[in-house]
């Protein structure tokens, strides 16, 4: 940001990622109860677990019920991942279709089966132009593409990651976000502010020493100043409750409405 620019006006929705739920286990409808009961506001709904792919008709249900809720989807969390078909517009189309029917303005997408490391230069450009074939499909159906933050894909390091996005340089291939735990906090910051207006979405959990815990105040609340830059609308879903337990997403929700409400913007 230039000398005397005006700083960006961040605006968080809290909600939650679907699959949060799929030990509990809960349905549907049992999640849009818990999540409007904690003053959540949106949901990503996740494939197979509470939606399933090509299938506009279930996913139109799903919406409806979601938005008589008074809540927004979020994302369509998809399990489709670069490098693993044959046809991969044919197998990604089945996801997006779902999508669509569900009125979600983004499908989540898995860069890849392998941590960066092991992925060698001719695959990496196969799984980048494979990226941009996706984007392309779903840019169609104003559907726009964010790829998992995730170990064991191109997006486990913040350099794997912007070089995916740069090497299949297409303006509908965004990402999400969540704390790595094989980054440092420096780094997962420096992450957050490499991507800018390519970050959608933020999955908001707490994993000290790689185990999960309570959702960490203090820890978040950096994570959003870091992000405080990128401008808009954007959620804040919560996911990897400790325990696998309601009681423990009530008090994880609880705090993030704290987190965010005392923040305003974060601009």
């Amino acid at each position: 940001m230039g000398s005397g620019a005006e700083p960006m006006n961040t605006q968080w929705i809290p909600g939650a990622v679907s699959a949060t739920f799929k030990k509990m286990p809960m349905t549907a409808d049992q999640v849009i109860d818990l999540l409007t009961d904690c003053g959540l506001r949106a949901v990503e709904w996740s494939e197979n677990v509470h939606v399933q792919p090509d299938d506009p008709e279930g996913a139109a249900l799903l919406r409806k019920k979601t938005e008589d809720a008074g809540l927004q989807v979020a994302a369509y969390g998809s399990y489709f991942r670069l490098g693993e078909n044959e046809d991969p517009g044919d197998v990604f189309s089945r996801s997006l279709v779902s999508a669509v029917a569900l009125g979600a303005p983004l499908i989540r997408v898995w860069a890849g089966t392998k941590a960066s490391a092991e992925v060698n230069e001719s695959e990496f450009h196969r799984l980048a132009d494979e990226a941009a074939l996706i984007a392309e499909i779903a840019a169609e159906a104003n559907v726009r593409i964010a790829f998992e933050w995730h170990k064991n894909t191109l997006t486990d390091t913040n350099a794997s990651a912007m070089r995916l996005l740069a090497q299949a340089d297409h303006p509908n291939l965004f990402c999400l976000w969540q704390p790595t735990v094989a980054l440092s906090p420096r780094e997962r910051t420096e992450g957050i502010r490499m991507l800018g207006n390519r970050l959608l979405n933020l999955h908001v959990y707490s994993w000290p020493d790689g185990r999960r815990g309570p959702l960490n105040a203090a820890e978040w609340q950096y994570y959003l100043d870091a992000a405080g830059q990128i401008g808009g609308t954007h959620c804040a879903l919560l996911e990897f409750v400790q325990g696998d337990t309601a009681e423990q997403f009530r008090a994880d929700a609880g705090t993030l409405l704290k987190l965010l409400e005392s923040g305003e913007n974060h601009g």
